[in-house]
């Protein structure tokens, strides 16, 4: 039987990646919806909440990989205008703490203001996934609704706009204090390796036994997101297994 694993984006990246593991609050969504009032999170929240302290998000973001890795990371963070370099590295890494709108669009926590994603891409990924989000993070930003995202997305890629996924792209979101989303928490310490589009059975994902997985809902990036859980947080704590 196909293993049920939580929704992301990839990180959600996921992501969260987004990169994705962030996954709906559909029951109550519809629970709202039939009581007359407006769902959770069914538009963007004012920008403060998005926002961090920046001393804070720079260690958030650190905390998504091992800090033999994170330490000389480039670090970004968000500001009103988007994300902007606080911290400049020397590995190719860049680490940031990704929003609530790195989620897939058909999300209910899309808008989800308290959503914080650590993620530590590496210099495949850097020069290539992360213009996915900061892509992503302007449309927001501008004020563009989620269908309206959606569609620059898909236009932006129609026009070359934005790279494929660079060979060897991956990245770490490894951090304890991240937030998925309200179902999710803090999730799972994982490993995501960004790849061009493919099926779920070329890396044995979602199959009893495998330790690989695959949120396999639609997305307008070109990419697929392998997820591998591993046995321990980026400070080298133990971490739930999956």
């Amino acid at each position: 039987m196909k293993r049920q694993i939580p929704r992301r984006p990839a990180g959600a990246p996921a992501r969260f990646a987004v990169c994705g593991v962030l996954s709906a609050v559909a029951t109550a969504g519809a629970a709202d919806d039939l009581a007359g009032r407006e769902a959770p999170y069914s538009r963007m929240a004012p920008l403060e909440r998005y926002l961090m302290d920046p001393s804070a998000e720079i260690a958030l973001a650190r905390s998504a990989a091992p800090a033999a890795i994170s330490a000389t990371a480039t670090i970004l963070t968000l500001k009103p205008q988007g994300y902007e370099t606080a911290v400049t590295g020397t590995n190719g890494f860049t680490c940031v703490v990704e929003r609530s709108w790195m989620s897939p669009f058909d999300s209910a926590e899309f808008w989800n203001p308290k959503m914080r994603a650590p993620i530590c891409y590496n210099p495949s990924a850097s020069r290539s996934i992360l213009k996915y989000t900061l892509k992503r993070t302007e449309l927001a930003l501008s004020g563009d609704s989620r269908e309206k995202m959606l569609d620059e997305m898909r236009g932006a890629f129609a026009r070359n706009e934005l790279p494929q996924p660079e060979p060897g792209a991956m990245s770490f979101m490894m951090s304890r204090d991240g937030y998925l989303g309200d179902a999710q928490g803090h999730w799972h310490s994982h490993l995501m390796f960004h790849v061009p589009k493919a099926a779920a059975a070329t890396w044995g994902a979602n199959v009893p036994g495998s330790p690989v997985v695959l949120d396999e809902r639609p997305t307008p990036e070109p990419q697929t997101i392998f997820l591998v859980p591993l046995g321990r947080w980026s400070d080298g704590t133990e971490a739930p297994a999956l």
